[in-house]
């Protein structure tokens, strides 16, 4: 029972979290409306969870600064590295690196969250081991603003859903 309600109580935080990614919507949030008595309950402290979504937000700002679109592929850089040690979850994403993959494929693929493979990807560049591409295929931007379609009207966002898998190189 104790190890349900842990993973309850990280599932929901999980949840409370994703709320910070949130650049519009309503919700209702009653702090005095009790679950019905044939729920289970799961405490979670908020004002951490606020705190920690608050950092998380700030940190997702300054990777955007850094990295503005995940719609762009990665390369090897050409400079031989030696000695890099690399994380499982920085595996995760070097196993893909190919100008065929955008960074919001590979993310789709890891099942990692938007911050998650930006905090990556950027220490994979600072590292020297990666750079960022245009993506394989994909036509080299317009001067003045977003590509545009044949008819004229912009591309609708296809929100990483394009590609379920990313091609191995």
């Amino acid at each position: 029972q104790e190890d349900i309600l842990l993973n309850l109580q990280g599932y929901f935080t999980e949840v409370v979290r994703k709320l910070f990614t949130w650049v519009e919507g309503i919700f209702r949030f009653e702090n005095e409306m009790l679950p019905p008595d044939d729920r289970i309950n799961v405490k979670l402290d908020l004002e951490n969870i606020i705190i920690e979504g608050s950092r998380q937000l700030r940190e997702l700002e300054q990777l955007q600064d850094e990295i503005p679109s995940l719609d762009m592929a990665l390369k090897f850089t050409e400079r031989p590295l030696t000695n890099v040690n690399l994380s499982v979850e920085e595996w995760k994403v070097v196993k893909f690196v190919d100008p065929k993959n955008t960074m919001r494929q590979i993310a789709s693929t890891n099942g990692l969250s938007e911050l998650d493979v930006r905090r990556i990807v950027y220490g994979l560049l600072q590292a020297g081991l990666v750079e960022l591409a245009r993506p394989a295929g994909a036509a080299p931007p317009r001067a003045g603003g977003r590509p545009r379609s044949r008819g004229g009207r912009s591309p609708p966002d296809a929100g990483g859903r394009a590609l379920d898998r990313c091609h191995q190189p």
